[in-house]
């Protein structure tokens, strides 16, 4: 699934002015498992306490700890952090233990054939699935969830056909029994199922997708989404990764519907109104991965270079817009084939953009489905970001067709093999493609920083998570599964270096393509082709939680002997406590210096807790710089005097980009940690003010973000917001508003992330700019530049009132564009008016907006320091609604950021409260890391307040 989700809520905050063990893995395919908890020894209980065989794995040269397991005690429930364990209040938890399916039965091939019903929004199904039955038994269980069975038949050479007796549904297993008088003999057979079912509006099994034709009538498209698991909301099936299976499809649609499907089309039948679609037979694959969609399309195509047939579907009447996602991967299919030195497997591969869709997109097997914003350019209107963004997550899909459909994880413990190497993949290929991105440097802001930020919390977890109950899923569809994931290999990939790497990946595909693997087959693979200790190294990434800290201190040799550098490695903790645990980590680690600032001239593995390490040809006045690149995945703590002899380096800019970035970055960490002052980084930031780099802007601009939301309600705001303008001052007037003859893309960017931030700082003049190009904008007399749009919506808005909500409303109203209207309704947020502020969230619900963005709308009106308060007490009020329409990502991305900005103890109470009597399932883990989050910003207001109202007044 696409990583751009989490790129979807990046909403500007309007805060200023308010090595595989074989025993082990025998167990995990051969045993049926019953419970799926992790034994992480809490306080001893007296009932009994099923646990699934899986342990705590022990690897040669560190102790994998338990990291985030949990188990409910008594009224408590317990989380295995390192080590040690932290009481927490107990959550909303599943009333029974979750069980896989019994593998005494399992799928080898599906006959599929669904009828759906655009008047009734119904349909019916009929499936013939072959069945291999491994011992002999009278029932056969297999998932099913909002599905009327009406038949089930059990059939075969050796055995008369016979009906089930009995079909039990169990809504809280999301199965189905199917009860014989008589036991099924060991064999292969046919089930054939009759079955019945709704076509909702969910975003989930098979649902509609409404929009509007070429006629200005409501229509409706029909389209599925079935990861993580709800292909059983289509048909009754094995929904397990591992239980792979071929698939023939057939629909029956109205004949002026397209019909797409994860092959090609084999055959037609015309029946009266409605033609029969019957699709070739799909390699053997998982059935997440299944998919249909069913509406009114045009689309654009072209063949890849590797002879692969790409099509690009689009509403009717706008095929143009899909002619750059063409571009993007018909140049990206080739590369992958070199790259991975395997051919794309399927005759074709479809890109289709849905008007209803949750996630960012999804990389279905042949047929990936995609938000209009993830797929559509239109020339006039679409931003250089929104480009770039088009291009990243296309290029994750297509790495999918490789990395999680050809080879697929064993079960959603292992997710991060999926998507953190998509998310990998995508820059590697954009990088290809687009080398005037700068693209590697923008993964560090990106992905890179993101992942540490959340990885630092108590309640973070492993990138390996022990995955229970389905519903556990979603939460870890998150930084750490995409963007921790993505930075680990990107890290191996510097490591073992490219060629190795490329080796190791083809190892590993082609010994595993159409099965299923854990992340030792990985390492496993990758150590071989680089004959080093990967599986050892990577391990202590992959099965404990959080990251280093690297305190580095340096001592002079004399001239001509260099220096020695002290190393030593903790767990970094974002409350800069001792964190108890044995935690240990094999980091690579390289060193440069500012006598060749491109040049590493230290490369080594650390593998103690303290080591001394030797930098020749250095100077008492050379900077040395440890994590060149911003690569290896942890925290660089300087001493103070090492720290200022950056800043030379940082004026002049001879320190590199990603080295700047990196720094600054690991600074704030720093100061959030309580390590060190708010106001010292304040003024180390001054040293920037020359700064030309978009990337270094993005990661300044990311600092002053979060400072603004902890400081937004403080007395001292206004000062902060004359330093913040200070701060900004030389690039703005160097950019301007006007694009200038030679400027690049980065340029473009930064020109927008600049005005971006100036939008929220009541500056006069950007002000009175803004809000002539919007007037002329509405009145048609000049198109306003799509990548200035955002920045001048939320300072006209911001600086105005109802007049001003009522011209975007209008603007949103006028617009088929779906990235517009995103556009339009982030900014509303933004409003100063708390009136504004409560019309903005009564828009969010409204049927204006599509289900999927009415969580970025709410959340553009949190982020807004005067909107912060109203927005949680708009959540609580109408939470039986909220919790009926969103569901997984929507939903556990609305609690993240309406609750994290809070800066006080009362309000982590109340929010501890609030979930502990109102269940959300699969938000358990985010509610704890937004509860933290909430206690380290009042910790770090109280430590830092006085200093920095004395530093800004």
């Amino acid at each position: 699934m696409s990583a751009s989700l989490s790129r979807l809520v990046r909403v500007s905050a309007p805060c200023l002015g308010p090595g595989k063990n074989r025993y082990l893995h025998k167990i995990r395919t051969q045993v049926p498992l019953s419970t799926t908890r992790r034994h992480c020894s809490p306080p001893p209980v007296k009932e009994s306490f099923l646990f699934r065989l899986r342990p705590c794995i022990v690897s040669v040269g560190y102790r994998s700890v338990c990291s985030v397991a949990s188990r409910t005690v008594s009224s408590k429930r317990y989380f295995c952090v390192g080590s040690s364990e932290i009481e927490r209040n107990k959550m909303p938890e599943a009333p029974r233990p979750f069980q896989r399916l019994p593998r005494t039965v399992k799928p080898l091939h599906y006959n599929l054939s669904l009828v759906p019903d655009f008047d009734t929004f119904t349909f019916k199904g009929e499936e013939s699935v072959r069945i291999e039955v491994n011992e002999a038994t009278d029932k056969i269980v297999l998932n099913a969830v909002d599905l009327s069975l009406v038949m089930a038949q059990v059939s075969g050479e050796n055995i008369a056909p016979q009906n089930s007796r009995n079909i039990e549904m169990s809504e809280a297993d999301r199965t189905a029994t199917l009860k014989f008088d008589s036991p099924i003999a060991k064999g292969t057979h046919t089930l054939d199922i009759v079955f019945n079912g709704q076509i909702t509006d969910e975003m989930t099994g098979l649902y509609r997708s409404k929009y509007v034709n070429e006629k200005g009538q409501d229509a409706y498209a029909f389209v599925t989404q079935f990861e993580a698991t709800d292909a059983r909301k289509c048909f009754p099936c094995w929904d397990e990764p591992a239980l792979k299976a071929t698939f023939d499809i057939s629909l029956v649609v109205p004949k002026d519907r397209v019909a797409l499907s994860n092959m090609p089309i084999k055959s037609e039948e015309p029946k009266g109104q409605l033609v029969k679609y019957t699709f070739e037979t799909t390699p053997i694959m998982s059935t997440y991965l299944v998919a249909v969609v069913i509406g009114e399309y045009d689309y654009v195509e072209d063949r890849s270079s590797d002879g692969v047939l790409v099509r690009v579907y689009t509403p009717k009447g706008k095929k143009e817009q899909g002619l750059f996602a063409l571009e993007v991967a018909t140049k990206v299919l080739p590369y992958y084939k070199e790259y991975f030195n395997i051919a794309y497997p399927l005759p074709k591969i479809d890109l289709i953009a849905i008007a209803d869709f949750g996630a960012g997109a999804m990389e279905n097997w042949g047929l990936v489905t995609y938000r209009e914003t993830t797929l559509l350019v239109d020339p006039q209107n679409t931003s250089a970001a929104s480009k770039q963004n088009i291009a990243l997550v296309v290029g994750h899909e297509l790495a999918h067709q490789w990395f999680g459909n050809l080879v697929t994880m064993e079960w959603w413990t292992h997710l991060w093999l999926n998507e953190g190497y998509a998310t990998f993949v995508e820059f590697l290929c954009v990088n290809y493609i687009f080398p005037e991105y700068d693209i590697w440097t923008q993964f560090v802001n990106d992905s890179y920083i993101r992942a540490l930020e959340l990885d630092s919390l108590n309640n973070s977890h492993p990138i390996e998570v022990p995955v229970e109950n389905p519903a556990e899923i979603d939460e870890i569809f998150d930084e750490i599964s995409y963007n921790k994931g993505a930075s680990i290999i990107r890290m191996l990939h510097h490591y073992i270096g490219e060629e190795d790497f490329r080796k190791g990946m083809n190892a590993y595909l082609t010994k595993h393509q159409y099965k299923n693997t854990f992340t030792e087959d990985l390492w496993e693979a990758l150590g071989e082709a680089s004959k080093k200790p990967v599986g050892q190294v990577m391990s202590t990434w992959t099965q404990q939680m959080g990251f280093p800290q690297i305190s580095v201190s340096s001592t002079p040799l004399g001239e001509g002997k260099g220096a020695k550098l002290t190393v030593a490695q903790s767990k970094f903790t974002a409350d800069g406590s001792l964190a108890s645990g044995d935690y240990k980590w094999m980091i690579p680690i390289s060193i440069s210096t500012s006598r060749n600032p491109g040049k590493e001239v230290v490369s080594t593995v650390l593998t103690e807790r303290t080591s001394e390490i030797l930098v020749p040809d250095v100077k008492e006045t050379d900077w040395i710089k440890v994590n060149p690149g911003t690569i290896g995945f942890y925290r660089t703590k300087y001493s103070a005097e090492m720290l200022m002899q950056f800043v030379p380096a940082i004026t002049n800019k001879t320190l590199p980009p990603l080295d700047r970035l990196g720094l600054i970055d690991d600074l704030f960490a720093m100061v959030k940690a309580g390590h060190t002052s708010t106001v010292e980084t304040l003024k180390f930031l001054q040293a920037f003010e020359d700064e030309t780099d978009f990337n270094v802007w993005l990661s300044i601009s990311n600092i002053l973000v979060r400072l603004s939301q902890l400081l937004g309600n403080t007395p001292y705001r206004n000062g902060y917001e004359q330093y913040t303008k200070k701060l900004l001052s030389k690039v703005y007037a160097r950019l301007g508003w006007n694009s200038r003859s030679g400027e690049t893309h980065l340029d473009t960017l930064l020109r927008s992330l600049i005005l971006s931030r100036m939008a929220l700082l009541d500056d006069d003049l950007t002000i009175k700019e803004a809000r002539s190009r919007v007037e002329s904008h509405v009145k048609g007399d000049t198109v306003l530049v799509a990548d200035l749009r955002s920045a001048c919506y939320r300072t006209v808005l911001r600086a105005g009132g109802q007049q001003e909500f009522d011209t975007l409303l209008k603007l949103y109203r006028a617009t088929d564009l779906h990235e517009e209207k995103d556009r339009i309704s982030r900014s509303l947020g933004s409003a100063n008016d708390v009136k504004l502020l409560k019309q903005v969230l009564e828009f969010a619900m409204s049927d204006e907006v599509r289900t999927q963005d009415k969580v970025f709308v709410i959340v553009s009106a949190s982020v807004n320091c005067k909107g912060r308060d109203l927005a949680w007490d708009f959540f609580k009020d109408n939470w039986p609604k909220i919790n009926k329409i969103f569901k997984g990502y929507l939903l556990t991305r609305l609690v993240k950021h309406l609750t994290e900005n809070f800066t006080s103890e009362e309000r982590a109470l109340e929010v501890e409260a609030f979930f502990q009597e109102h269940s959300a399932p699969g938000t358990e883990r985010t509610v704890q890391q937004a509860i933290e989050t909430i206690r380290l910003n009042a910790k770090w207001l109280q430590r830092d307040s006085a200093a920095l109202a004395a530093y800004l007044t």
